[in-house]
């Protein structure tokens, strides 16, 4: 991820505010569905990674509403790190974990964070190559304990296409800056889950047309 520096503007992007603290709008937008998935699959206990955690404004309230949950976020960046435990200091949650850095598109990473019973990523794939992505899903595999579940949300394209004629040009928008990138399929996603072991089970609608793709380690 760390070429990823320079994203079209219809990329989400955030804004700095005080003490360190970033804001992006979508994370506002997009939160109440997000935890409502989350609370729907994740275990009521145990150990929770988050991949790309970006400015912390998902994980403050995900956090909270999984208290049963420790929550470990994770971030390539060192400046959303310290928004994500800026963030982290006002929400006061007690099962929030500071900010780890983490590259989920390099390979072996798994090993390190092995044992996590719910692994979490938001608005990443589209926004790395497809085997960027694969390696994503293959470590993430690693970190599962049996019977984990790994929640992948975000843009995807579907069997018939796009969603809207928006998510093509949001599609088009991010091949144009680097052809390696842009929306995944829910049949490549499929394909990957399974090839890392995982039983990939139906995806959940989420507002905007997005999508939470959901699969299990066995056990």
């Amino acid at each position: 991820m760390a070429r990823r520096l320079n994203l079209p503007d219809t990329a989400s992007v955030a804004t700095p505010g005080t003490g360190g603290r970033l804001h992006a709008p979508s994370a506002l937008r997009n939160a109440q569905a997000i935890c409502a998935v989350i609370t729907d699959h994740a275990p009521p206990s145990g150990r929770a990674l988050e991949i790309a955690s970006g400015t912390g404004e998902h994980a403050v309230r995900i956090a909270a509403c999984l208290p049963g949950l420790t929550w470990q976020p994770t971030e390539i960046d060192a400046v959303r790190r310290a928004s994500i435990d800026a963030w982290a200091t006002d929400a006061g949650c007690a099962n929030l974990r500071p900010a780890r850095a983490l590259d989920a598109t390099e390979p072996g990473w798994g090993v390190a964070f092995q044992g996590h019973d719910l692994i979490f990523a938001s608005n990443i794939l589209h926004l790395i190559s497809a085997p960027e992505a694969e390696v994503l899903i293959l470590e993430a595999a690693q970190a599962l304990a049996p019977g984990g579940v790994l929640l992948i949300y975000g843009p995807f394209r579907r069997a018939e296409g796009f969603a809207s004629a928006g998510d093509a040009a949001f599609h088009d928008s991010l091949t144009a800056q680097d052809p390696e990138i842009g929306y995944k399929s829910c049949d490549q996603v499929a394909a990957w889950f399974s090839g890392a072991g995982l039983i990939a089970q139906a995806p959940v609608a989420m507002p905007a047309n997005n999508l939470t793709q959901i699969a299990r380690k066995p056990g």
